[in-house]
């Protein structure tokens, strides 16, 4: 995917309809001279309701639709009819995007699973008629019950992609080379820095037919938490992984200081990360023979899952693929919790605008002077 069509940082303007209002009417035909209240209810404003979507994988439907209106209720009528209920906006979003409140940068909730539907915008309840007001005191009401009021929102959707492995690296250090070569993924290969400016998903095929999703984020740098190179940006990608890959190359003047350094700048954009079980791949080994591959590997600490690989001559590949399958099905890296944090609203994505509400709407006002101000707190 281009990378001007990945979005993963939107800011939407949702507002739910109104509720309508509750009929003053009272029964009258050629026999009937003064009958009874009958006065129907009025429906319920629609909603806006959010969608997981498997066929969704970035925001991008919503970069250029950020105002979502759900339609107002009908009011009620003679013969207790009910009014129509609002119609309900539905949006659809990529699995594992996570929603927060514009103004107050507090966590709403999170879609994870295709068909999880949550109502981000309650609809205005139907005001009641007149004929729900009758009495054995009062059995003529001169009254009725407006709706509820539309409700308005701002939230922020950012999306954190589902994946089994994240890549985690310096620039070059031959993330997006492994990609393309395990995974039928074409990411941008190139011999300069920060080659990979979004994150690119693989399915990786493995032994009998099974398969994982293999996630590639752009390379993180020291001091990335202070803001340098792409800073933290991309690394919510990799908060729902099962496992971190961490690749550093075999040129490395100190592979674990290069190692420690990627730790500590994941440390410092989520301390959750540091628990995630890891795996550490040697690339670029093509040119070592199996004496100094066995020299490099008594200079790891034993605790460290290590291999070494070569994407150009497929060595060590498939003791990669196997490792990577191991970890992922054992059962304590199977349950992947996060904690979302509130959200921090001075931060803007660099490609994302304030949403400008350049509308000016004029709405519609019941004309409520036959109602006795009977709201739905005096019920």
């Amino acid at each position: 995917m281009a990378g001007s069509n990945f979005v993963d940082y939107v800011k939407i303007f949702c507002r739910s309809g109104k509720g309508g209002a509750g009929s003053l009417h009272f029964y009258r035909d050629k026999l009937t001279a003064k009958g009874g209240p009958d006065g129907g209810d009025g429906g319920r404003g629609g909603h806006v309701i959010l969608r997981g979507n498997k066929n969704h994988w970035t925001l991008i439907h919503l970069k250029y639709s950020r105002h979502i209106y759900a339609t107002d209720g009908e009011g009620g009528s003679q013969s207790r009819s009910f009014g129509k209920d609002g119609q309900d906006v539905i949006v659809d979003v990529p699995c594992g995007t996570v929603v927060f409140d514009a103004e107050t940068g507090d966590y709403i909730c999170d879609i994870t699973e295709d068909g999880e539907e949550y109502n981000l915008v309650q609809g205005g309840r139907g005001g009641q008629g007149n004929w729900h007001f009758r009495t054995a005191t009062n059995q003529a009401p001169h009254f009725a019950q407006p709706g509820e009021p539309r409700i308005e929102r701002s939230v922020i959707l950012q999306l954190k992609v589902l994946a089994d492995v994240g890549l985690v690296g310096f620039p070059n250090a031959g993330k997006s080379t492994l990609l393309s070569v395990v995974s039928a993924a074409k990411p941008e290969i190139a011999n300069y820095p920060f080659t990979t400016l979004v994150p690119n998903l693989g399915i990786v095929a493995h032994r009998d037919n099974t398969s994982f999703v293999m996630a590639d984020i752009p390379g993180i740098i020291e001091g990335a938490s202070e803001g340098k190179g792409l800073g933290l940006r991309f690394l919510r990608h990799i908060e729902r992984n099962s496992i971190l890959l961490f690749m550093i190359p075999a040129d490395t003047n100190d592979i674990i200081a290069e190692y420690n350094i990627l730790l500590n700048e994941l440390k410092q954009y989520n301390p959750e990360l540091v628990d995630k079980q890891r795996i550490l791949a040697i690339t670029k080994c093509d040119m070592l023979d199996d004496e100094l591959i066995e020299e490099m590997r008594k200079l790891i600490p034993a605790d460290i899952q290590t291999v070494f690989i070569s994407s150009v001559s497929g060595l060590g590949i498939q003791e990669l693929k196997d490792l990577i399958w191991t970890e992922i099905n054992k059962e304590s890296n199977k349950i992947v919790e996060i904690t979302h944090r509130p959200m921090e609203i001075t931060y803007q994505a660099p490609e994302e605008e304030e949403v400008e509400e350049e509308w000016e709407e004029e709405e519609e006002e019941d004309d409520l002077s036959k109602y006795k101000g009977i709201g739905w707190d005096e019920l």
